[in-house]
């Protein structure tokens, strides 16, 4: 039985990712050089829910977009759907005022350029137990893709009281 060295250059990747590790190490060959260089130097699809498909022609290794603009066929090497490592979804952190407490750990939260967004709690701050109440300031994680809505990540200490 042989080994399926393409599957572990990938797996290798999302468990440094899942890992938080800076750096990976893997057989350096020159499929390996060519499928990392594919999807470091930016020809990986960065929006949610697309994917890449990476082809071995007979001008190299590319991927699909690649071959199709070149009008070439190819043998598939692997689908790659989700986001890499280094290519994860931006996020913008704004500090706020909580102005509403709502059902299951919602808030209304006033960030400082006047907007009103709905924010959620963290699983940190959830699991730690962190009381946040109505006139607290926050830091909040907001998508960049749906600026409605956030993730309340910190609850800033008020300079009044010594809790």
């Amino acid at each position: 039985m042989g080994r399926d060295t393409i599957a572990d250059i990938i797996t290798s990747i999302r468990n440094a990712d899942m890992d938080r590790k800076v750096t990976v190490r893997i057989a350096s060959t020159n499929i390996t050089e060519n499928i990392v260089k594919i999807l470091f130097t930016g020809r990986f699809y960065r929006k949610r829910g697309m994917g890449i498909v990476i082809l071995s022609t007979s001008r190299g290794i590319m991927t699909d977009r690649e071959a199709r603009l070149e009008r070439i066929g190819g043998e598939i090497l692997c689908y790659i759907w989700g986001v890499l490592p280094g290519m994860k979804e931006q996020k913008w952190i704004h500090e706020g005022l909580i102005t509403e407490s709502l059902p299951n750990g919602m808030f209304r939260v006033r960030l400082d350029n006047e907007n009103m967004i709905l924010g959620y709690v963290s699983g940190k701050i959830r699991r730690s137990f962190i009381r946040i109440l109505p006139g607290d300031r926050v830091k909040i994680e907001v998508s960049r893709y749906d600026s409605t809505k956030g993730r309340i990540i910190y609850r800033i200490r008020n300079k009044d009281s010594n809790n």
